[in-house]
């Protein structure tokens, strides 16, 4: 029970990894942990919109697990090629870390979600990953454009990111690429 306490009180320092997105309800940035219950939230909202028939527990369990990693490597903004060139490398050496400090067994139960999250073969991996591009556009749209702002990203760049949404939802696709559109029609995104 030491190393479950021991990895329940490591994973608490979710909540201080800061993401670039702004919070619609209040003028700060979002943590990881908020990221990661919104998600939870619009999986159990959202499911039916799926293209495939999807476990919701499981893809719940998918997108609570799937940022964990961070807390180690931090956030890597969407937008940022450079420091995304290392981020695979970096999550990987964090997943080892992070997991390893669980009993075997339990540690590679997470593992294995964490590494289902990422190769994207499952209904419910493509859905918990376009739930994971969804929430920040959306975020990005109630606060005006928000990190589409940031300097060099273009309405086409967003798109490009956020096509990921219909390998798992054209219904949400649809959605997101009329926030997006009507995002570079305000001038929110270039």
């Amino acid at each position: 029970m030491r190393d479950h306490l021991t990895f329940l009180i490591e994973v608490d320092q979710l909540k201080t990894v800061l993401r670039q997105s702004p919070l619609a309800a209040a003028d700060r940035r979002e943590n990881d942990a908020e990221h990661s219950w919104h998600l939870a939230l619009m999986v159990m909202t959202l499911a039916e919109y799926a293209d495939e028939p999807i476990d919701v527990g499981h893809t719940i369990k998918l997108v609570v697990v799937h940022d964990l990693v961070e807390i180690y490597a931090g956030d890597t903004p969407i937008y940022d090629a450079e420091l995304g060139e290392s981020q695979q490398e970096r999550e990987e050496a964090a997943a080892d870390r992070l997991f390893g400090i669980l009993p075997e067994d339990a540690g590679r139960k997470l593992r294995t979600l964490w590494d289902e999250f990422e190769a994207r073969q499952t209904p419910e991996a493509r859905f918990a990953k376009a739930m994971d591009r969804l929430q920040p556009l959306l975020l990005n749209w109630m606060a005006k454009g928000g990190t589409w702002r940031t300097p060099g990203v273009t309405a086409d760049a967003v798109r490009g990111r956020k096509a990921v949404i219909g390998e798992a939802s054209t219904t949400l696709w649809e959605a997101a690429r009329h926030l997006i559109d009507e995002g570079e029609r305000r001038g929110w995104a270039r």
